[in-house]
Order: structure tokens, then C-alpha cells, then sequence
């Protein structure tokens, strides 16, 4: 069954009833505290949890601190911050938090694109990425990519037994902006699934983030690629305007004021028998709204056109 999420950073009382209000049905990005060695603590993972279903929501990803760049540069010290993720990841098992975020990085280049702001119907304003008038960094010599990569295996290799042990998902989303050589483009995508083919390893998919680096064909493809091997286990459901192969640059728009034909995007995702949560992510300062990431208009009318067009799936 697909479920609709929500970002919830805040845990208020209101924050919760109005997920609830909209038809939400699972707590998305859920910040954990951690204990003063940088670990969560397991007596307020349980809390929160408890929290969160008690008012009728499900809890559902929570993201690991990102690998730092020492870890990625194998600095002095990189084996503890890994013993104290796999300790994190431990208390989510314990827990039964279903989904962790892995976010390392330099998962992305710095400098190869030009980020600014373009207002669009009515005057809502979305981020947009353009390869024109970028600072133009060096490229990264490939012994550092390599580097970097050999310690992405490393984590996956720390981190996917636990993952087994207690039946959480490993995601990873894809590099944004999705540059040619991004360690999680394309061929990353790949690769992370050939190194580890565990069926706890698999994609916090993207589909805007996609969609800038290749339009919807692509999107439709990944989708019937990674979703028929079950390695789809949450979606950031977005759409945009052109992307780098073709414009050179792309613009982020609501749901319906993009390329994409969003239903077809779900019809897909149905078709490959995905069974994990939609969340709009990325969306403007509506209206009424005060520029936080709970924006309560964007988040209102995100979350009726996701369920609408469950609604019409239902139909098919």
C-alpha cells in the first residue's frame, strides 16, 4: 500500500494533529537526540515513537548523522564516528524506527552548480540550478572519488549487518544537484547495489532530484529498474522544469506546474508493487505561509494533490 508522509522536525502537539488533520500517515525526518557521545538515546527514541502513534501516525525514516569529510577523507578517527553510527542504528532496531537516511559528504561536487531562486505563478519562489555562470571548480582527480567511494563501502559494510539483524532499510538519496560524476548519480545508483545486494539496502528515490538529470523518461526507467527489484523504500514525490542534459539547468515547481506528469510517475511506482511512503519534500512559502519547512499552506495542498491522486489510482 502506498502511504502518504510528512516532514516532522517539529513534535508539537499541533504539528502532530494537523498531520493528522490533512490524512497524513506517517512522520517523516524525525530528529532523534542524541546522548553526549553522539549516539541516540534509546529512552527518548522509545518516547517519541510512542508519541507519534499515539496520535494514529506511523514513524518512518529518521537520518543518521552524515559522515563527516574526515570520514570520507579516512582522517584519523574515521573508525569511531562509524562504531558510534552503528551504535545509532543499533537503537533504532531496538526501537523499531523502519527507515535510516545514510548521508555522507561530498556525496556532491562543490562549484559546478549555480544555485538562485526563480519566482513562479503568482509570485511563489523555488530553487533552481543552473551549470551556467557555476564557479567552475577544478574536477576531482579520481584517486579522491575512489577514496571517497572506498569509504561509503566501508559504512555499508559496518552498518548492513545491523541493518539485517533488525530489519531497517538502509536508504540513499540520490546526489543533488545530480551531476555527471556525483557519487550517488547514475552510475552510483548502480554501483551501491551491485556492492551490496542486500535486500536491507536500497533508495530513498528522488524523483525531482532524478527528473534534473534526465526528465521524466529517466525517472520512469529508474523507477521500473529499482522498483521491480524492491530497492524503492521511500519517494520524494516532486516535480521540475527542464533539467542538465537538456537545459542546462532546472527549476523546482509545485506538483502540478512541472514537466512531469506526477500520475504517471505514481502509476509507475504502483506497477513495480512499491509499498512505501510519498512525501512532497521539497515545497515553497505559500501565501499565509512564515518560510519554515512546515509551512502550512504548501504543506496542505502537497499533501491533498498526493492523496488525490491516490484517489484516482484507485480507480485504474
Amino acid at each position: 500500500m502506498i502511504r502518504v508522509a510528512a516532514w516532522c522536525l517539529d513534535l508539537s502537539d499541533s504539528t502532530l494533529n494537523r498531520l493528522v488533520q490533512l490524512g497524513v500517515d506517517a512522520a517523516d525526518g524525525i530528529n532523534l537526540p542524541t546522548n553526549d557521545r553522539g549516539v541516540y538515546d534509546l529512552n527518548e527514541a522509545v518516547a517519541i515513537r510512542k508519541k507519534v502513534h499515539s496520535v494514529g501516525l506511523r514513524v518512518n525514516r529518521v537520518s543518521l548523522p552524515d559522515f563527516t569529510p574526515g570520514f570520507m577523507k579516512a582522517d584519523e578517527g574515521w573508525e569511531r564516528e562509524l562504531d558510534l553510527a552503528a551504535e545509532s542504528l543499533e537503537i533504532m532496531g531496538q526501537t523499531g524506527y523502519p527507515l535510516v537516511r545514510l548521508g555522507f559528504h561530498h556525496s556532491t561536487d562543490d562549484g559546478v552548480i549555480r544555485h538562485y531562486e526563480q519566482s513562479h505563478r503568482g509570485g511563489y519562489e523555488m530553487r533552481g540550478g543552473s551549470l551556467a555562470g557555476a564557479d567552475g571548480m577544478e574536477p576531482v582527480p579520481l584517486e579522491v572519488r575512489e577514496l571517497r567511494w572506498q569509504q561509503v563501502c566501508r559504512a555499508y559494510e559496518r552498518l548492513v549487518p545491523v541493518a539485517e539483524e533488525y530489519d531497517i532499510g538502509l536508504m540513499m538519496h540520490p546526489s543533488d544537484p545530480p551531476t555527471t560524476d556525483s557519487l550517488f548519480g547514475g552510475l552510483g545508483f548502480h554501483r551501491l547495489l551491485d556492492a551490496f545486494p542486500s535486500p536491507c539496502v536500497g533508495y530513498l528515490y528522488c524523483v525531482g532530484t532524478r527528473a534534473e538529470a534526465g526528465g521524466s523518461s529517466l525517472v520512469l526507467d529508474e523507477i521500473n529498474n529499482y522498483g521491480r527489484k524492491g530497492r524503492i523504500f521511500e519517494v520524494h514525490f516532486r516535480n521540475v522544469r527542464a533539467s542538465l542534459p537538456t537545459a542546462g539547468a532546472f527549476e523546482e515547481v509545485l506538483l502540478d506546474d512541472g514537466d512531469m506528469n506526477m500520475f504517471k510517475i505514481l502509476l509507475a511506482l504502483d506497477q513495480v508493487g512499491f509499498d512505501g511512503c510519498l512525501n512532497a519534500d521539497h515545497y515553497p512559502t505559500l501565501e499565509g505561509d512564515d518560510g519554515s519547512l512546515g509551512n502550512p499552506q504548501a504543506l496542505a495542498y502537497s499533501v491533498g494533490y498526493i492523496k488525490a491522486l491516490l484517489a484516482a489510482l484507485a480507480c485504474v
